[in-house]
């Protein structure tokens, strides 16, 4: 029997209000429609129990830093190990609303957990699984928090916070695609959402080879 080729993964990143979710929903009826396989998931969550834990994070009134960063990567285990690695495994190129950078921009830079702390989670967790293309859709955070207020639904907890937070958390997302220019992406989301989207298609098809 022929393996399966090993699919790819990509990654959505960024603050509050970036459009993630939606450019991450377009860029895999994109890749669908140039008959690439493709799964679409989200963090947390991206499987039963990572969901469970999702409602505790979203919707709960607050952790301990370092908990929250525990139960996040809790939840990340359960997505990687039932969704992401299987998908992968099978020929399927993942793309998914958030991962692991959010959880060093968010809890470490936003609300101070320790390197350390995040590293060896990471380890346990990730067992060296990694994006092969993130792409951050950067925007300031108070444009970002207009946008969010203005979908007309009840800010979780992470939107609740104050702006020293939100730019702490936008920094933290610049450094990490500082540091990894080989794997990320930044993508100025001030703009329209067609022409952020070209800009995705482009970097998708300049780094991982598919027609833009």
């Amino acid at each position: 029997m022929t393996q399966a080729t090993p699919g790819r993964f990509i990654t959505f990143e960024g603050g509050e209000g970036g459009g993630k979710s939606t450019q991450a929903r377009r860029l895999a009826a994109h890749l669908s429609a140039h008959g690439i396989p493709v799964l679409l998931t989200r963090e947390p969550g991206g499987s039963a129990g990572a969901e469970a834990i999702r409602a505790l994070l979203l919707n709960g009134h607050g952790f301990d830093p370092v908990a929250e960063a525990m139960l996040m990567f809790a939840a990340r285990r359960e997505h990687v190990m039932a969704t992401i690695r299987p998908a992968l495994a099978a020929g399927l190129w993942v793309v998914c609303d958030r991962f692991v950078d959010s959880t060093r921009a968010y809890q470490c830079h936003g609300q101070g957990v320790p390197g350390e702390v995040y590293r060896d989670l990471s380890v346990l967790a990730l067992e060296g699984l990694m994006p092969d293309l993130t792409l951050i859709l950067d925007v300031p955070p108070e444009l970002g928090m207009q946008r969010a207020v203005q979908r007309g639904v009840a800010p979780d907890r992470y939107e609740r916070l104050d702006a020293g937070f939100h730019a702490r958390v936008r920094a933290g997302f610049l450094a990490i695609a500082a540091a990894e220019p080989d794997r990320c992406a930044v993508l100025d989301a001030t703009k329209g959402p067609e022409e952020v989207f070209a800009a995705i298609r482009e970097e998708v098809a300049r780094r991982l080879g598919v027609a833009a």
